[in-house]
């Protein structure tokens, strides 16, 4: 149970507080609502290039991490197609060292054309590195077109092409701040040995004259029902090919969510797993294989991913994995195989609980999703879950016209057919 009281400033901004006297730490954890789902489709990759420019310095405070690191704090962020999240851990003594840090980067954030040009370099860079020159970088550059065709999902976090990052003005990317970043748009959670009142009073003198900003209605253009299969080939200078096949899914907080998570589980978490057991075990059909979901605030995908053994042949590899979803589909898991994974499940969270800026985070985003004390009630949610409902969502989610498949071929292969 993670206990925690909820408070909204007259700006908008809410503020979580967790209590958790066993740690002198303390975790501050600040989620946007903005992600690259936000974003417009000829300027993508600003909410991952803000991700980078908040850490540049705002209008009263220079240097951001030289404060902190003299507080005895560390600090990081990441960025995804549906929030961006900051978060800092620091003794409790010094724990108004991040709300100064916090509040000054909210209201005033220091916009200059040398810290533009930095932060611009470093994610072209790391554009080019993680996408385009590793092997098999540019797979969700695929994959997520092949899957969406109207959804802004359609496009990776780091944007859809270097050129627009490139391109991005200075009015770009103050418009981009004056819209999402402000207290109206963001949840703050702090948590560790702190008392409500204390850490309301401090919220209140930080962040309370913060302007709200605008309100945000964005109505996002969701993906109609696929009612064909789609395919796409490539080749690509990788050591062996790679076999990617994803199917939409519900969005995270609905009921089918919870129920697909579990069923990635029962496919793909350890070795004892139906994938690992039946196709790289036994049969030796794939070296590596996984299941799992992206986790999408809206309407997401459930993936299949692996690298076929040596002497198999992509399509050979696809028409076992085909073989292995029809069972799951058609045929009822036994109560042990659902226990086992359920404990599994819930050990992972118990210890997940143990980490207070875990706590704050998972908090923050349940928020975001329109509920904190959904936390305190995904493992009964989990818990419910029966064999009938696991086989129901196989078969509603593992149809052949739903499918987006990707065959990821080596070069050398291509070579050798010449």
């Amino acid at each position: 149970m993670i206990n925690y009281k909820k408070f909204t400033l007259s700006n908008g901004l809410t503020l979580l507080v967790h209590k958790d006297d066993s740690t002198p730490i303390v975790a501050v954890n600040i989620l946007y609502k903005v992600g690259s789902r936000n974003e417009s489709p000829d300027k993508t990759g600003f909410a991952h290039l803000f991700e980078h420019l908040m850490f540049g310095g705002s209008v009263n405070i220079p240097s951001y991490d030289q404060p902190l690191e003299k507080a005895g704090g560390e600090n990081n962020a990441f960025t995804n197609s549906d929030i961006t999240n900051y978060y800092i851990s620091l003794p409790k003594e010094n724990l108004e060292t991040a709300f100064w840090l916090e509040s000054d980067r909210m209201l005033n954030l220091g916009f200059s054309e040398k810290s533009l040009e930095v932060q611009r370099q470093v994610v072209v860079e790391e554009f080019k590195q993680s996408y385009l020159n590793q092997p098999y970088g540019d797979v969700w550059m695929l994959l997520k077109p092949l899957a969406y065709k109207h959804h802004p999902y359609l496009w990776n976090t780091i944007g859809k092409e270097i050129k627009h990052i490139e391109d991005a003005r200075m009015e770009d990317v103050k418009a981009f701040y004056k819209k999402h970043y402000n207290p109206n748009n963001a949840i703050l959670v702090v948590a560790g040995n702190v008392e409500d009142n204390e850490i309301l009073t401090l919220t209140e003198k930080w962040f309370g004259e913060i302007p709200s900003g605008n309100s945000i209605i964005e109505i996002l253009e969701q993906e109609p029902e696929q009612t064909e299969a789609r395919f796409q080939e490539v080749f690509r200078d990788v050591p062996v090919d790679s076999l990617y096949k994803v199917y939409p899914m519900a969005a995270h907080g609905d009921k089918d969510y919870y129920t697909a998570d579990l069923l990635s589980d029962i496919l793909s978490n350890g070795n004892s797993s139906r994938l690992y057991r039946k196709l790289i075990k036994e049969e030796g059909v794939f070296s590596e294989l996984d299941a799992y979901i992206t986790g999408d605030f809206d309407p997401g995908l459930f993936v299949f991913s692996g690298k076929p053994a040596d002497g198999v042949s992509l399509e050979e590899a696809d028409e076992r994995l085909l073989k292995e979803i029809e069972l799951i589909k058609n045929e009822l898991i036994s109560e042990f195989e659902l226990q086992k994974v359920k404990n599994k499940l819930e050990a992972s969270h118990i210890f997940g609980e143990t980490s207070i800026l875990n706590n704050a985070i998972n908090l923050a985003i349940a928020e975001s999703l329109g509920d904190a004390n959904t936390v305190n009630l995904e493992k009964e949610i989990y818990a419910k879950i029966s064999a009938d409902e696991i086989q129901q969502i196989a078969q509603r989610i593992f149809q052949s016209k739903k499918s987006s498949t990707l065959y990821y071929r080596s070069n050398q292969e291509k070579d050798a057919t010449k």
